[in-house]
């Protein structure tokens, strides 16, 4: 029998697992600073939920959602992405009714059946946020400005932030006609699915990866000259407050979001250390989404990042804490009594604190010591419960400093090695 994981799926390991915290607990700190508020969604949806929103023509949609029928015979889908979740969420729950601007984040495993390659897998993990209510374009630059404060907060550098407007219901017709009569007198050099898109939905022609297909439409008209005059102003207030926040950033006509939803600002955050995949997070304006799921015409803006994008990038500047701040190596009966006592206590103080739970040779529980990697070790015999007081060694430091065997002083004498 096979037990293996299934193809594009993984096990997030320690020490792995550290710098997945780090990056979560650092954006929930942002998140709180920022006035967002946690929102849990569930992992499956009816099919129709993302049809809808992301558009029959996407990739996602047409290859890559995990669909399948349940016993009632419903249609039913692995989330894919967060956004399309979450506004039916507002919607079924009338989080309209409340003061804008509302905003949530949420965190948590999405579902592609892709060809499994380099930070691609089949289940993902995404951290995202939506900011609902508010259509002034000060408030895309703010959400950027946070995603930065993220990023930099994570301990990612020369990162590259590209944006562009995809324009509105007003405009992109214009742009659609344009694009169209560009690509007509080339539609044969494209694949088969951009051919069938042609009619469907030009636009997802510019979202295609394939080379041959990416080649061929070189050279087509940017977006931005033919945004109307409303996004076109939009778009301007956006770069003038991203400048005002110092906010270092690219206009990028040829940027493509993959997702029906969008309009107006759209924004990617790119690292050229991660080669072709190298997209680390992605978002924009979903402006009329609310009101396609029944709600109120009510704005929105979001944006998703993608957790195994980002770990192989903090490896090489932020180090993972794998390893026990103490660990006692009790010699005796007594000692092992006395450590099981301390190592609670300690722990309640806030120390990541490990013991060794059998009577063994001082020599085997420092191999097993050093093998944790600890911090510190105290080594607690009948000589130290008579004196009460030992001796803790700091292993990193190759030091050695004494403290009374009670919880105070030894969080004081461990304090000071955090």
């Amino acid at each position: 029998m096979n037990y293996k994981s299934l193809k594009g799926l993984q096990d997030i390991l320690p020490p792995d697992i550290s710098h997945w915290h780090h990056i979560e607990s650092t954006a929930q700190d942002v998140f709180r600073r920022y006035g967002f508020r946690e929102i849990r969604l569930p992992v499956m949806e009816s099919t129709d939920v993302f049809v809808r929103s992301i558009g029959e023509s996407s990739d996602i949609v047409e290859k890559e959602m995990y669909t399948f029928e349940d016993k009632g015979g419903r249609s039913v889908t692995l989330r894919p992405e967060g956004t399309a979740s979450f506004v039916r969420a507002y919607v079924e729950h009338h989080l309209y009714n409340n003061p804008s601007p509302q905003k949530f984040y949420y965190m948590g495993p999405m579902f592609r059946y892709e060809r499994p390659q380099a930070f691609r897998y089949r289940q993902f993990y995404q951290i995202g946020a939506e900011a609902m209510g508010v259509e002034e374009p000060e408030l895309d630059a703010e959400i950027i400005s946070m995603l930065s404060v993220i990023l930099q907060g994570i301990g990612l550098e020369g990162l590259n932030f590209e944006i562009t407007s995809i324009g509105c219901p007003r405009c992109r017709p214009g742009y659609r006609n344009a694009l169209r009569e560009f690509l007509e007198v080339r539609i044969t050099r494209f694949c088969s699915d951009c051919q069938r898109r042609y009619d469907i939905n030009p636009l997802r022609i510019l979202d295609c990866k394939v080379p041959s297909c990416i080649e061929s439409r070189a050279g087509a008209p940017p977006v931005l000259d033919y945004l109307c005059t409303g996004c076109e102003e939009h778009f301007g207030r956006v770069i003038k407050a991203l400048k005002l926040l110092h906010i270092p950033h690219t206009i990028n006509p040829g940027l493509v979001r993959g997702l029906d939803y969008y309009t107006k600002t759209a924004f990617e955050v790119t690292s050229e250390s991660l080669g072709s995949q190298k997209a680390v997070a992605a978002g924009g304006r979903y402006d009329s989404m609310v009101k396609e799921f029944g709600g109120p015409p009510t704005p929105g803006i979001g944006f998703a990042m993608g957790m195994e994008r980002i770990v192989p990038l903090m490896k090489h500047s932020v180090a993972a804490s794998g390893a026990p701040d103490l660990f006692f190596c009790p010699l005796g009966s007594d000692a092992l009594e006395k450590a099981l006592l301390l190592t609670e206590q300690l722990r309640a103080g806030g120390l990541w604190v490990e013991m060794n739970h059998d009577i063994s040779s001082l020599r085997s529980q420092m191999r097993k010591a050093n093998r944790m990697g600890a911090r510190n070790v105290i080594v607690l015999g009948a000589d130290e419960l008579s004196r009460n007081e030992v001796v803790v060694k700091n292993m990193m430091a190759k030091e050695e400093r004494s403290a009374r065997l009670d919880r105070e002083s030894l969080l004081r004498a461990l304090g000071a090695e955090r």
